[in-house]
């Protein structure tokens, strides 16, 4: 698969990945606001830089044409990390 491909098939991971990390620093952020002030302020300067790099993402995925068709739905893949929450 040459790296266009690739790319178009995890683009669209690496967004949705993106996305729930920055909705979760926001909760935790949220949780902690009015015991830790400054805590809660650097955990938003996180989601702040999680939403630049949304835009990034979204925009090298336009640029390449948008995600890849897949047949039958879905693709498998091993992106090296878990969470532990």
């Amino acid at each position: 698969m040459e790296i266009i491909e690739k790319l178009r098939v995890m683009l669209p991971h690496w967004i949705e990945h993106n996305r729930g990390h920055g909705k979760e620093f926001a909760r935790w952020a949220e949780e902690i606001a009015a015991t830790e002030p400054d805590l809660a302020k650097q955990l938003q300067r996180a989601v702040h830089s999680l939403e630049h790099a949304q835009e990034a993402l979204e925009h090298a995925l336009a640029q390449i044409g948008g995600p890849a068709e897949e047949a039958g739905g879905g693709h498998q893949h091993g992106h090296g990390h878990h969470h532990h929450h």
